[in-house]
């Protein structure tokens, strides 16, 4: 089984009435729901029950932090994907560089196991992909903004289709992540080589 070490949650404002937070007792419940997914349990089967085994905590301590299994997976896929970085918003290049980067560095490749468990079961679950949509559509929007901003300022293409850029932006992310598809891409410029191949058709 792989173990994936997390951070912290990615809600921490949710507080538990009548008692402080247990800031390790959060981190041990989302490592716990990630150790059970790496280890191939689906995520309809998973349970509060098994989280709580797993993590060595009451289910009373998981549903004062969290109010059902959905709201946990949210924190979860969330945890995963990490805080966004600061934009400078000097360039559209510089943005789109530090976004890439953000999403394809080593955190995001422990977490690819995982990510590769949720699969199917997105294929599959309606729900799951709408509870996925949530945590990953304002990162998207982010990226629009930025490629909005270019084509206001001249520096991307007045016809440009943001959502197929975007696709092209993210798609290579997720099968180097996830799928490690092209083992022979270079690590430290994926960034900056994904960016300017796409670039050259979307710039001025």
């Amino acid at each position: 089984m792989t173990m994936v070490s997390v951070q912290e949650p990615a809600d921490q404002d949710r507080k538990a009435p009548g008692r402080p937070r247990n800031a390790q007792a959060d981190l041990d419940i989302i490592q716990a729901v990630f150790d059970l997914l790496s280890s191939g349990l689906s995520a309809t089967a998973l349970s509060i029950e098994a989280v709580a085994a797993k993590a060595g905590v009451g289910k009373a301590t998981i549903y004062r932090r969290w109010p059902n299994k959905e709201a946990l997976l949210v924190d979860a896929i969330a945890t995963m994907k990490g805080p966004l970085p600061e934009l400078v918003g000097e360039s559209v290049r510089d943005d789109l560089v530090m976004l890439v980067s953000a999403m394809r560095n080593k955190r995001m490749e422990r977490y690819g196991k995982v990510t590769a468990c949720l699969l199917p079961e997105m294929a599959k679950s309606p729900e799951l992909r709408r509870i996925h949509q949530s945590v990953v559509e304002p990162r998207r929007e982010v990226t629009r903004g930025v490629l909005r901003r270019g084509i206001e300022s001249g520096e991307l293409r007045a016809d440009l289709d943001v959502e197929l850029t975007l696709l092209m932006l993210s798609g290579p992310i997720f099968a180097q992540n996830v799928l490690q598809w092209s083992p022979l891409a270079a690590d430290d410029t994926f960034a900056e080589a994904l960016v300017d191949a796409v670039l050259r058709g979307a710039a001025t």
